[in-house]
């Protein structure tokens, strides 16, 4: 199909975007939607956006080389934090070809293959952020509750062991997902919710019966997102139990200060999720442009703000990127 007659959302004449009499599988074409009613000012709209995700980048791609490059950080909270860092580096390059496709080309189209490859990658990447901060909550769990077993129980093998964990779930779970959309029916066009493909946003426009598939995503959440949100819940739980039995109120404030960073990244982890699933289920079709908006800010937030709040509560991080601004400006002189 030319992609000329996508332009703007216009469609090739004769043909329903949601009908089901033109539907095929694995030949379809899927419509990606930017901001509703503000299609002629999307390249303005786009700047913010673009900016969050360069800014996000560099963020990330800094307290990676920091982390890497400096022995102070060799310590396990570190090492998690340059795992959340990676994984957030992989969700913004899930997430912003799309974005730069649709807001700056203004090309909408994109294959079934295509869609269900990037599917693939945002999911399993936000699983691994979501894996990554459950085993953050743990460390922060064993550093307050038992601090002289804490070095010897959290080595560097056992980490790269968690990691590597992490991240074989995250495939696993998610590996179905684009297998399974093979056996559905699409129609010829269809159109998305959103700049980027997701699982429910497909499954939803399929022609088929999608009740495995259906099923499938819904154990695939429950099974991470739900079992990681549960425990990080326990974690603190037991962390907020550990420290009030602490007899100093000074030793209470230090061991709680220790999560504040682990805690709001988890919360802007989180907190956009839900406020995204009540949208959809209350105001979605009234606010069609706040939608997209929620849903842009749910991925693009924790990847731009984990940078900033681990380099404000964090005196080791700020600490490496003065030395590292200091040796730049030696270096220039």
């Amino acid at each position: 199909m030319n992609a000329s007659y996508l332009q703007g959302g216009q469609l090739p004449p004769g043909i329903s975007v949601f009908s089901c009499n033109t539907s095929t599988s694995g030949h379809s074409t899927f419509l990606l939607t930017g901001f509703p009613g503000l299609e002629a000012s999307h390249h303005w709209v786009s700047i913010p956006i673009n900016l969050v995700c360069v800014v996000s980048i560099l963020g990330n791609s800094n307290i990676l080389f920091l982390i890497r490059t400096d022995p102070a950080l060799h310590e396990p909270m570190y090492i998690f934090l340059s795992m959340l860092a990676a994984s957030d580096l992989g969700l913004c390059a899930s997430t912003f070809p799309t974005m730069v496709q649709l807001f700056w080309l203004g090309a909408r189209e994109l294959p079934l293959d295509l869609c269900a490859t990037q599917m693939f990658f945002i999911h399993t990447f936000t699983y691994v952020e979501s894996g990554v901060l459950l085993a953050m909550a743990f460390d922060r769990f064993v550093a307050i509750r038992d601090p002289l077993h804490y070095a010897p129980m959290l080595t560097h093998s056992a980490m790269a062991k968690v990691g590597a964990t992490i991240m074989v779930r995250a495939v696993l779970l998610n590996l179905p997902g684009p297998l399974l959309l093979r056996r559905l029916l699409f129609p010829q066009i269809s159109v998305l919710s959103h700049c980027y493909c997701l699982h429910c946003d497909l499954v939803g426009l399929a022609c088929s019966d999608t009740q495995v598939n259906s099923l499938v995503g819904l154990v695939s959440i429950l099974l991470s997102l739900g079992f990681d949100s549960s425990l990080i819940m326990l974690s603190y739980v037991l962390i907020l139990r550990t420290v009030l039995s602490i007899a100093s109120p000074g030793e209470r404030l230090k061991a709680l200060n220790t999560c504040i960073s682990h805690l709001c990244i988890v919360l802007i982890f989180y907190l956009p999720k839900l406020g995204l699933s009540v949208l959809h289920r209350v105001e979605k079709d009234n606010y069609p442009a706040l939608a997209v908006l929620m849903a842009n800010l749910h991925f693009l937030v924790p990847p731009f703000m984990n940078p900033i709040v681990y380099c404000i509560k964090s005196k080791q991080i700020r600490r490496g990127l003065l030395k590292r601004l200091q040796q730049k400006r030696v270096d220039v002189s």
